[in-house]
């Protein structure tokens, strides 16, 4: 079994392994950029597994930033019936392009 680990960025968890490629939410760092993931939940070194309590104690995931681009549109609708009432709200959310370099697991 290969090494893992489990990452929280922008509110959401992730189970990454090295080579990954996935979007996440923008952290604030330019495409081809090196990115350090520090807030890491469990990792695995492929024979033992350590859960932080909430996280893991000097644990850590490098990725290099591959693009930065803009999810799908998102449309919401909501209507009352009878009353006339209607709106539409379009969104598009800001993502970042990722790839997984290193686990370290500390």
């Amino acid at each position: 079994m290969e090494a893992y680990a489990v990452i929280e960025t922008g509110g959401k968890q992730y189970r990454v392994q090295i080579g990954d490629v996935f979007n996440v939410e923008i952290v604030g760092a330019e495409a081809g950029t090196q990115l350090t993931l520090d807030r890491v939940l469990a990792v695995s070194d492929g024979t033992i597994l350590k859960i932080g309590s909430p996280t893991v104690v000097g644990a850590s995931v490098d990725a290099d930033v591959v693009d930065l681009h803009r999810g799908d549109k998102v449309i919401s609708f909501k209507k009352k019936r009878r009353k006339g009432y209607k709106k539409t709200i379009g969104h598009r959310q800001e993502l970042m392009k990722i790839k997984v370099s290193a686990i370290h697991a500390g």
